[in-house]
């Protein structure tokens, strides 16, 4: 009789973790998901600073440009911590680096404005209005259900020597936490755009005149003393 009551109590025990598994796993993946985003956005910032002090003339191409610090004198000023480098999402726990020009980032930046009641946010300053420029024929165009579900073309796996603007995760899966409204991992974009508030101010005509130019047009590749 005892042995049947351990036994009964065990079946018991065994069905209750069972009906919390679940719960548990959502909360784990819950903190992974915050993590990934808090580490995203410190990239985010990171790249935010490179672009600025190259006076928007260079892009990062590699984490290790965002860690390898700025120059300040004989040292070099730290932009981003090492544990924000991994992606805690990602199985090898590497960024995938979004150019300005992919397709990743252009429908990144129209959920943004769905997600913004159609309007586009404006860059935290001038500098960043010609990564933006892709952007200005394509805001206004489309709906929701045009972009939500994801195609091929919206994903790479590009994790070194790619000038970048973003990073995203390597994660394809659905998300708990919806960032921009958007809720899958793949999609989440960190950029040091669309940080404004309101509709974003961009004057292609004077883009174009001021980058437009073969000794002027920003050059990713070619470090330029600020």
């Amino acid at each position: 009789m005892t042995l049947l009551a351990v036994m009964a109590v065990m079946v018991i025990f065994a069905i209750g973790l069972l009906a919390v598994a679940p719960s548990i796993h959502q909360s784990v993946q819950r903190e992974k998901e915050l993590e990934s985003i808090r580490r995203g956005e410190e990239v985010a910032d990171a790249i935010r600073q490179y672009v600025e002090f190259y006076q928007g003339r260079k892009l990062p191409s590699s984490i290790d440009d965002l860690l390898e610090g700025l120059p300040e004198g004989q040292k070099k000023k730290q932009i981003l911590r090492s544990s924000a480098a991994v992606d805690p999402l990602s199985p090898d726990g590497k960024w995938r680096l979004i150019a300005p020009d992919s397709q990743a980032f252009l429908n990144f930046g129209r959920r943004v404005q769905i997600y913004n009641n159609g309007l586009l946010p404006s860059s935290p300053s001038q500098i960043f209005d010609q990564f933006a420029l892709p952007l200005v024929n394509l805001v206004n165009t489309g709906s929701a259900e045009d972009i939500e579900e994801s195609d091929e073309s919206e994903f790479d796996d590009i994790t070194d020597n790619q000038p970048f603007i973003g990073v995203a995760s390597q994660s394809k899966s659905k998300s708990i936490i919806a960032y921009y409204g958007i809720e899958n991992h793949s999609k989440w974009i960190f950029t040091p755009l669309f940080r404004g508030t309101g509709a974003a101010n961009i004057n292609p005509q004077k883009i174009q005149e001021e980058f437009g130019n073969s000794n002027m047009k920003p050059d990713p590749n070619s470090p330029v003393t600020p």
